[in-house]
């Protein structure tokens, strides 16, 4: 009886001294392992917060730059001319394009209003209303030489204009507000403020593609490079040999066209891409 107690007092010492460490040590790891996995969520967190302080550092480091004081035409000059023609004058805080039925086709006049400034890639918004029936565009890319006769030569156009109420020729839909001109068509169920209302539109062109946006909703999207852009650009007045640097040149002003209808344009602001 004596040897059976003593031998099982010592399995019981033996079994503290063994049971004791690995306890012990099992527990270590489980604590380390639980810091290490806490220290990886921090790092992780922390990464993603440096990613988004450093998207916002780069939305932020790209200004916004206004391309016209609410006051003046200064920053503008008239199409291939040195002076700004009278019919384009500031209105009640915004640019005004008298037109009185000229158009491009008298310059002397009017002609379309160019920014001295040129931009490649480039985000671009601004407000605009026009007169009832009226024609005008917005262009971007435009360039400058004596045998270019228009803007619209060289520079694709957002086209601003007075919807007619019902598009009766399905072929003039690319030639409609929000369009690109003659190429793209705006969808009918687009949203478009009554005549002489404000409107919204923004442009957008990075590397060949491109988006128009109005009244906050996107209206047109077309990549350059693309076989669709082709086709429809050999379908297109662009293709004849009456323009053949149209849409060549990927770095121009903006240009605000006359195209013979009163038109104001305001809170026009731009950034490079």
């Amino acid at each position: 009886m004596k040897l059976i107690l003593v031998h099982y007092k010592k399995n019981v010492q033996m079994k503290r001294k063994i049971t004791m460490p690995v306890v012990l040590k099992i527990t270590s790891i489980i604590v380390l392992a639980l810091l290490m996995s806490c220290t990886g969520r921090e790092k992780s967190s922390a990464e993603k917060k440096e990613s988004n302080v450093d998207a916002d550092a780069v939305e932020q480091a790209v200004e916004w730059i206004s391309l016209f004081d609410g006051e003046t035409l200064d920053g503008w000059k008239r199409y291939n001319a040195d002076e700004i023609g009278p019919l384009w004058t500031v209105e009640d805080g915004a640019i005004k394009c008298d037109g009185k039925g000229h158009g491009e086709g008298s310059p002397e006049d009017g002609g379309s209003l160019i920014t001295l400034k040129t931009f490649g890639n480039f985000e671009l918004e601004l407000e605009w209303r026009i007169s009832e029936g009226g024609n005008s565009g917005i262009l971007y890319h435009v360039v400058e030489k004596p045998d270019y006769s228009h803007a619209y030569v060289t520079g694709p156009e957002f086209q601003v204009c007075d919807d007619p109420p019902v598009a009766d020729d399905l072929s003039n839909l690319n030639k409609l507000a929000g369009s690109s001109y003659d190429m793209y068509a705006a969808p009918q169920t687009k949203k478009i403020s009554p005549v002489m209302e404000w409107n919204t539109a923004k442009i957008v062109y990075m590397d060949g593609k491109v988006e128009h946006w109005l009244n906050g909703e996107k209206v047109v999207e077309f990549d350059e490079s693309s076989e669709d852009f082709k086709e429809r650009f050999d379908q297109s007045k662009w293709s004849t040999d009456e323009y053949p640097y149209w849409n060549t040149y990927k770095e121009g002003s903006i240009a605000l066209q006359d195209h013979g209808a009163a038109v104001w344009y305001r809170n026009i602001r731009l950034r490079s891409l």
